[in-house]
C-alpha cells in the first residue's frame, strides 16, 4: 500500500460524504448506512431515477460537489471499471466495490479485473465481489444487507474472504463487540494483509478475526502478522477450502489458491495465529480475547453449582491440556469454613445450591477459591432460564457479580460459561461485558477459547526472543528432474551430513568396492523409476560375504524386471552398514510455489506413512522450533530416551537439522526437495542412510 492509498483508506473509513452509485443494490446500502448512524452526507448517483432512498439523486459521477471520500459501487463490471476510473481522476478516496463479475467469473472477468486495477491509481479499493466495510467505531457503512452487531468502544476486527460470512457473523447472538466488520472479497487492490497492518494499529482493537480461503502473498502475510502481534493484537483464523472438493469451490469462487492444509497450520503456529475450525469458535474465541486479559498460563479454577458440569470442565479440559490444580490442606480448610457441609472441596468447585444466590456466601468462596490457589483464569458455569421462565435470574445474576468481583480484585481473567450456547439471554451477556468477564456460549468452545489465550501469550514470548528471519517469496519452478540416491548423498555430505561409506559401480565391481569398504554392506540399484527401492526389490542389506552379494545382485535384478522392465538399471551403489540408531526420522526440506521453502520432520522408515508422525516448518527457522517439533513428535518419547534407552541431544539434533535447511537455502538453489529417509540419530550424530531429490530443469 502506498502512502497516498492509506490516506485514502482513512478517507474510505471514516467518510464525511458518501456516493452510492447504482440502484437497488446501492438504495440497500443507503439504508445501511443510515442504521450504523452515518451522520455525514449521502450522495446517490443513478441517471434514471430521481431519489434513492428519498435523497435526490446525480445524473453521473461528474455532477458530485466534490470528490467523495467513500465510494458504494454496485453496478454492471464493465460499467463499474469506467467509474472507478472517472472517481480515480476527480480525487475520490476509496471504493468498497460490491459488482462481481471480475476474475471469479473466469479469462473475461480476469481481464475486467486487470482494467480495474490499472484504473484505480491510489485510490483505496476493497473487492471487488465483495460486500464492503463497516466502521462501528465511527458509525459508518458501505454495506448492502442489513447488518447487526455494536460496539462499546472496542472489539474484534472481522476481515473474511465470504460476505456472506460476515454478514451472518454481524448477526450472531453472542455479543461479541465488533470494531470494523471487512469483506474483502476478490482482494484485487486491497487484501487481507493491508487491512490487518492498518486496523492492528487502532487501540480499540483488541483482537482480529480472519476467514481465509487463500492469500495469495504469504510473506507480505506474514509481516501484517507480526506486525499486529508487536501490537499485542491477537489474530484467530478461519482457513476454509481444505478439502479436496473444498479447494475447488474456492478456486471458483474467489479465484485463490487455497493452499495446503499443513503448510497453513505451520503457517499459524509460525506466527502466533490461533486456528479454529468453525465460526462459533471463531466468534466465542474472540470475544474471550477482546473482553478479558490473557492467561498467563493454563490453570484454571473451574466453579458450578453442578456436580455434572464440573465433570465436564474436567473432561474437556483434560483432553486439551488444561490443569485444574487442586487445593493443598490449609486452603482446603479455608474453603471448608466458607462452603455448605454437603459440598466437597476440589477443582472444579461445586459450591452447591445451599448457598446458591446468596453472594455474602458465595464471594467469600470464589474469594478464598482464587485467592488460595495457583490459577491463571477462572471460569462459572451458569445457563441462564429462558425468557418467561426466569423468575430466579436474580440468583444468577448475583453469584455472576459475586464471580466477577472476586475474580475482578484479584486480577483474574474470568469467563461465564453456559453449558448451552443459547442459554444466554442477551442481557446478561451485556451486563457481563460491562463486569469485564466474558460471556462464553458453550463449554468446548469456552475452555479452547482459555487454552488459545494462554497459548497466543506464550507464543508472543518465544516470537520476542527468538524471532524469524523473515520469509522469501517462493521462486517460480518450470520443471523438475529426479536426481539419483548418489547425486542426493554427495549433495547432503557437502551440507556436512554424515552418509554410509560407499561407491557406485557396474555388477563386475561390487566385490571390489565391497571389499574396500569391509562387509556387512548394504546393495542398492539406481536409475530412473527406482526411488522407493522396498517396492521393486531393488535394495538388500546384511550382506555379509561376496556370495551373498552375487546372489543378492543377481535376485534384484530378476525383481526389478518383475516390477518394471524400464526401471532395470546396470548402475548399484554398494555401502557399509550402518550402526543401529536410537531413532529413525524423514527430513524433508522442499520448495513450494505458494509457501516457498519447507521443512517436514517425522518418524521415518517404514513409520512415514504408517503413522503419518509428521511436522512442518516454514522456513527461514530456528533451532528453538525445530527442537519444539521433534518433543511434539510420538518418536519424541523414543529420542528422549524411552524405557532407560540412551537420549538423543536434541539440541545438536535440532542444530544439524538447521544448519541443513540453512545450507540448502542459500547454496542449492537449483534444489526442488531433497529427502533423507530414513535419517539415523545417534546420540550426537546424525546419518543419512537413503535421499532422493528433485532438481530444477536446466533452462
Amino acid at each position: 500500500m502506498t502512502p497516498k492509498q492509506r490516506q485514502n483508506f482513512d478517507r474510505l473509513l471514516s467518510p464525511r460524504h458518501i456516493a452510492f452509485i447504482g440502484g437497488r443494490d446501492a438504495l440497500i446500502a443507503i439504508g445501511e448506512a443510515k442504521r450504523r448512524g452515518f451522520k455525514g452526507e449521502y450522495w446517490p448517483v443513478n441517471p434514471r431515477r430521481e431519489k434513492l432512498g428519498g435523497i435526490p439523486c446525480f445524473t453521473d459521477i461528474d455532477a458530485l460537489p466534490e470528490a467523495p471520500d467513500a465510494v458504494f459501487l454496485a453496478i454492471p463490471a464493465p460499467a463499474a471499471v469506467a467509474a472507478t476510473r472517472a472517481l480515480r481522476d476527480m480525487g475520490a478516496g476509496g471504493i468498497a466495490c460490491y459488482t462481481a463479475g471480475f476474475k471469479e467469473a473466469g479469462p473475461d472477468g480476469q481481464k475486467l479485473e486487470q482494467d480495474l486495477l490499472e484504473a484505480v491509481g491510489d485510490m483505496a479499493l476493497i473487492g471487488p465481489n465483495c460486500y464492503g466495510i463497516i466502521n462501528y467505531l465511527d458509525d459508518s457503512a458501505l454495506w448492502p444487507f442489513a447488518h447487526g452487531g455494536s460496539c462499546p468502544g472496542y472489539g474484534a476486527v472481522i476481515i473474511t474472504q465470504s460476505g456472506m460470512l460476515s454478514s451472518d457473523i454481524s448477526m450472531s447472538q453472542r455479543s461479541l463487540p465488533f470494531t470494523h466488520m471487512v469483506s474483502a472479497g476478490n482482494q484485487a487492490v486491497l487484501g487481507i494483509e493491508d487491512f490487518i497492518d492498518i486496523l492492528c494499529e487502532n487501540p480499540a482493537t483488541k483482537a482480529i478475526g480472519l476467514h481465509i480461503e487463500g492469500l495469495s502473498d504469504i510473506p507480505k502475510f506474514e509481516k501484517a502478522a507480526l506486525k499486529a502481534l508487536a501490537h499485542e493484537t491477537p489474530i484467530v483464523a478461519l482457513k476454509t477450502g481444505k478439502s479436496e472438493i473444498g479447494s475447488a469451490l474456492t478456486y471458483s469462487h474467489t479465484g485463490s489458491l487455497s493452499g495446503s492444509k499443513e503448510l497453513y497450520k505451520a503457517l499459524f503456529e509460525r506466527l502466533g495465529i490461533i486456528s479454529v475450525t468453525n465460526p462459533s469458535q471463531l466468534i466465542e474465541t474472540l470475544k474471550y480475547l477482546c473482553v478479558v486479559d490473557r492467561p498467563t498460563g493454563k490453570k484454571i479454577a473451574g466453579f458450578t453449582c453442578s456436580g455434572g458440569g464440573a465433570t465436564m470442565l474436567a473432561d474437556y479440559g483434560e483432553e486439551i491440556g488444561l490443569e485444574f490444580p487442586s487445593f493443598d490442606s490449609s486452603a482446603t480448610k479455608i474453603l471448608e469454613q466458607h462452603l455448605p457441609s454437603i459440598a466437597t472441596v476440589s477443582n472444579p468447585l461445586d459450591y452447591t445450591t445451599p448457598i446458591w444466590g446468596q453472594p455474602e456466601f458465595t464471594e467469600p468462596v470464589f474469594r478464598a477459591a482464587l485467592e488460595h490457589n495457583d490459577v491463571q483464569a477462572a471460569i462459572l458455569v451458569q445457563d441462564y432460564p429462558a425468557e418467561g421462565l426466569d423468575e430466579s435470574k436474580v440468583f444468577y445474576q448475583n453469584d455472576a457479580l459475586a464471580f466477577a468481583t472476586a475474580a475482578k480484585s484479584l486480577g483474574i481473567p474470568a469467563a461465564i460459561c453456559a453449558t448451552i450456547p443459547e442459554n444466554f439471554d442477551k442481557a446478561s451477556r451485556e451486563f457481563l461485558i460491562a463486569q469485564g468477564v466474558a460471556p462464553m456460549q458453550g463449554i468446548e468452545e469456552t475452555l479452547n477459547s482459555v487454552s488459545w489465550a494462554a497459548w497466543w501469550r506464550a507464543r508472543c514470548d518465544q516470537l520476542r526472543n527468538n524471532p524469524y528471519e523473515l520469509m522469501a517469496s517462493a521462486m517460480p519452478m518450470e520443471g523438475t528432474t529426479q536426481m539419483n540416491e548418489a547425486e542426493g548423498k554427495a549433495l547432503v555430505q557437502s551440507f556436512g551430513v554424515d552418509i554410509p561409506k560407499g561407491a557406485v559401480t557396474h555388477i563386475d565391481g561390487l566385490t571390489l568396492v565391497a571389499e574396500d569398504i569391509g562387509y556387512p554392506v548394504v546393495l542398492k540399484m539406481i536409475g530412473a523409476g527406482l526411488e522407493h527401492k522396498t517396492e521393486a526389490g531393488a535394495v538388500a542389506v546384511s550382506l555379509k560375504s561376496a556370495a551373498e552379494l552375487k546372489d543378492a545382485a543377481k535376485m534384484m535384478i530378476r525383481s526389478v524386471q518383475e516390477f518394471d522392465l524400464d526401471c532395470l538399471s546396470d548402475q548399484f551403489l554398494v555401502e557399509a552398514m550402518a550402526d543401529t540408531p536410537l531413532a529413525e526420522l524423514i527430513v524433508a526440506i522442499r520448495q513450494d510455489q505458494q509457501f516457498g521453502w519447507v521443512l517436514a520432520i517425522g518418524s521415518g522408515g517404514v513409520f512415514v506413512e504408517l503413522i503419518g508422525d509428521v511436522k512442518h516448518l516454514l522456513l527461514p527457522t530456528n533451532a528453538e522450533s525445530i527442537e519444539a517439533a521433534l518433543h511434539d513428535l510420538k518418536i519424541g518419547k523414543l529420542l528422549s530416551g524411552f524405557r532407560g534407552a540412551e537420549p538423543a541431544n536434541f539440541r545438536s539434533l535440532s542444530n544439524q537439522i538447521l544448519t541443513l535447511c540453512q545450507k540448502i537455502q542459500k547454496s542449492a538453489l537449483h534444489v526442488a526437495e531433497i529427502e533423507l529417509n530414513p535419517l539415523f540419530v545417534y546420540r550426537d550424530s546424525i546419518m543419512a542412510v537413503d535421499v532422493l531429490g528433485q532438481k530444477q530443469k536446466a533452462s
